[in-house]
């Protein structure tokens, strides 16, 4: 069973292949998805997020996941040498770029919970899949080419690993330098990452990305994440373990 849903502005996509799946879980995946939006989004007026960004909520006072997610920014923050960070030059927090990796992951293990083995979670970019495909084989994951996103440059299997790409060449220039305040990442237009799962494939995505020409040298150091870099020529580069995850 397949099923796209407009959620969090953007695209989620759910591929649930056991015989046993029925309607109502799908459904319930998308209905965390829809809250996870509805509690951290702030773009909704009535998110926690917002109420902390207009005062009305004191940070003593937030819940038990706004602190989850707390505590991985502040991590990753420390990780990346203050690349990752979700304080805008506003003066507002945005921990968007943690929130898509970590519901990602939250709604795997849902599936897996609910007892299926043979899926795929794919939202904005961000995959994470488990067993096995239509094909009863590997799952495979396509990099787009970010001047031409009908065509497919490189294809992965990642196994059971996350593949996180951040870029520019959709959402614009939405990802910015915390040290400089500019967004962008120079000439780097997009840059896909595997990590051990979704959420640590995108947390570095993101920050790798802010980084622009020293995101992938990070990621060749990072212990269990990979990378693959298009700059703004279209010339590619890729980590020295990417070839784990290419098809023989």
């Amino acid at each position: 069973m397949r099923e796209t849903r407009a959620i969090m502005g953007m695209p989620i996509s759910l591929a649930v292949l056991d015989e046993a799946v029925r309607q109502k879980d799908l459904d319930a995946v998308f209905a965390e998805f829809s809250a996870v939006d509805a509690q951290f989004s702030p773009f909704k007026d009535d998110s926690e997020t917002s109420r902390l960004n207009r005062g009305q909520l004191l940070q003593k006072d937030i819940s038990p996941r706004m602190r989850e997610i707390f505590a991985l920014c502040e991590e990753t923050r420390r990780q990346t040498e203050g690349y990752f960070d979700i304080n805008r030059p506003d003066g507002t927090i945005d921990p968007c770029g943690m929130v898509k990796g970590w519901a990602i992951k939250n709604a795997a293990r849902q599936l897996l919970d609910m007892g299926f083995s043979d899926f795929c979670v794919a939202a904005g970019g961000d995959i994470q899949c488990h067993g096995r495909n239509d094909e009863g084989g590997e799952w495979t994951v396509g990099i787009r080419n970010p001047f031409a996103q009908d065509e497919i440059v490189k294809v992965l299997q990642p196994g059971g690993h996350g593949v996180a790409t951040s870029g520019n060449y959709i959402r614009g220039n939405h990802i910015y330098d915390p040290h400089t305040g500019q967004f962008g990442s120079g000439d780097i237009v997009s840059l896909t990452v595997v990590g051990p799962d979704v959420l640590e494939a995108d947390r570095y995505a993101t920050a790798a990305f802010a980084m622009g020409r020293k995101g992938i040298h990070f990621i060749e150091r990072m212990p269990g994440l990979e990378a693959y870099e298009i700059d703004n020529r279209g010339m590619a580069r890729m980590t020295s373990g990417l070839k784990n995850y290419l098809p023989c």
